[in-house]
């Protein structure tokens, strides 16, 4: 069984403990406040300790030599690096930090090699790069690519389609290299069949060739187009606000930035070349206006409260911005930012809990995207000579209903499956999962009781105990 301790109750630790307890292993969450462990207790099948997880007798007590993975997720930088440290020194396998001050930048391959940190992770900047990718592609959709750029995956606002509102997905007239794998309808994930009917407030996932995706929207009256972004204004100077900035500017983007702390604003006027840095509160309209929000080709809000981040895309839309960006931490706002309109909401724990669980499953999953709040992921995962999955027809496979099989790519070329499709081994498989069916999805892809990440696990140990022999 993996073991996993997690330092660090917040936003971060308890989506991590969300997502490791899906499955057979030991996770342990400590903190020294109780009242976040409280929540994690009330929800989550963990084991919860207050303690103080820098303290070299906690750790011993935990038997950490025992221990496959420690995270330090805790609100200190500093700390965070003294935890992984400290718990690779004490004999854990894998230590992953995170290290949010922009200002060690330049200097984590250092940190991660003096202090033996395995992975180092970056919310606000991992989110920065997020929007980036976002602007940067220039569609007028969320696209994200799967499977060397050959599987897409795109969402829909049923209400910018024609044509599809009040029609079963039977009836729809969908290209062969394409499918719609998911739907969200008030904030809930529903896995579509033939019957389902589609309803006007929905947002479609669809998953295939970007010629298919193209050609579908085309029909429907909405061709995905692409518009190059030049001007940005960004609303809040924080870490993602820097990192943002800085990045955008690197690619030849005009950047205004807003921010309400008047020393924050000469720290990032000196750090931030070529940035127009401007002191002033960004839900007052008049600044807003005075800027020239209806001018700007995005506008993306990334304050340190959700709610303002909200209404300043909202704002954003009513002045006619053609592309609004808000960063939301908290899940359960996914429903009403469907209804606002808003069109990408980035969520930096989604975002960095991706990250680890990538790293942790090594090279077999190649990448991982959270969605609709962490109920849902789609998993690009290479398939391996011995995994259950592989050599049977996929109507044979008996998969639960909540995991999707999108595209599989063999030998380079793109197959949408039905149940006679067969998976080889070397195949690139994209998966649209639900996050209650993700340990059922690893049992599917590797052979043995446990799943992916306990077998990948178990395969470090062997190889360690085979080397001190």
């Amino acid at each position: 069984m993996m073991r996993v301790i997690i330092i660090g109750a917040g936003k971060l630790g308890y989506k991590l403990a969300e997502s490791f307890a899906q499955g057979n292993r030991d996770v342990i969450v400590i903190d020294i406040v109780q009242q976040a462990l409280d929540r994690i207790n009330d929800t989550l099948d963990v084991l919860t300790i207050k303690a103080n997880g820098v303290q070299l007798d906690a750790l011993r007590q935990l038997n950490i030599k025992s221990t496959d993975l420690i995270l330090a997720v805790t609100s200190s930088d500093e700390t965070n690096m003294l935890i992984g440290s400290i718990g690779k020194k004490l004999g854990c396998e894998k230590a992953v930090a995170r290290i949010r001050n922009p200002e060690y930048e330049n200097q984590l391959g250092f940190i991660k090699k003096e202090m033996g940190i395995d992975y180092i992770v970056n919310p606000e900047l991992s989110t920065a790069k997020e929007i980036a990718k976002y602007l940067l592609k220039g569609h007028a959709v969320h696209m994200e690519d799967f499977a060397m750029g050959k599987v897409s995956m795109v969402d829909f606002r049923v209400e910018s389609l024609e044509g599809i509102a009040g029609e079963k997905i039977k009836d729809l007239e969908i290209p062969e290299s394409m499918l719609i794998v998911a739907i969200s309808r008030s904030g809930q994930v529903i896995i579509p069949y033939g019957d389902t009917e589609i309803q006007s407030s929905d947002i479609i996932y669809v998953m295939g060739k970007k010629e298919s995706i193209n050609k579908f929207s085309a029909a429907c009256g909405a061709p995905i187009k692409r518009k190059t972004v030049k001007t940005v204004l960004i609303l809040g100077g924080g870490k993602a606000g820097y990192h943002l900035a800085k990045k955008l500017c690197q690619h030849g983007v005009s950047v205004k930035l807003i921010e309400r702390n008047k020393e924050r604003c000469k720290y990032l006027a000196d750090e931030l070349t070529g940035v127009l840095v401007i002191h002033g509160d960004g839900t007052d309209v008049n600044i807003l206006t005075d800027e020239n929000i209806s001018e700007m080709d995005a506008l993306i809000s990334v304050t340190g409260y959700d709610e303002e981040n909200l209404l300043l895309a909202l704002l954003g839309k009513q002045h006619g911005v053609d592309k609004v960006i808000a960063k939301v931490s908290r899940p359960n706002y996914v429903p009403i930012i469907e209804k606002l309109g808003i069109d990408l909401a980035v969520n930096p724990v989604l975002i960095t809990a991706s990250e680890i669980l990538r790293f942790i499953q090594g090279g077999r999953v190649v990448s991982i995207s959270l969605l609709l709040g962490g109920k849902a992921e789609v998993i690009e995962i290479i398939a391996e000579g011995d995994s259950k999955i592989v050599g049977k027809r996929l109507a044979e496979q008996d998969l639960p209903r909540g995991i999707i099989i999108g595209s599989i790519v063999h030998k380079g070329k793109l197959i949408i499956p039905n149940g006679d499709s067969i998976i080889n081994p070397g195949d690139r498989v994209v998966v649209f999962c639900l996050q209650s069916e993700e340990s059922s999805l690893y049992k599917f892809f590797h052979k043995g009781k446990g799943g992916l990440l306990d077998e990948l696990w178990d395969s470090i140990k062997g190889a360690r105990k085979s080397t001190s022999i």
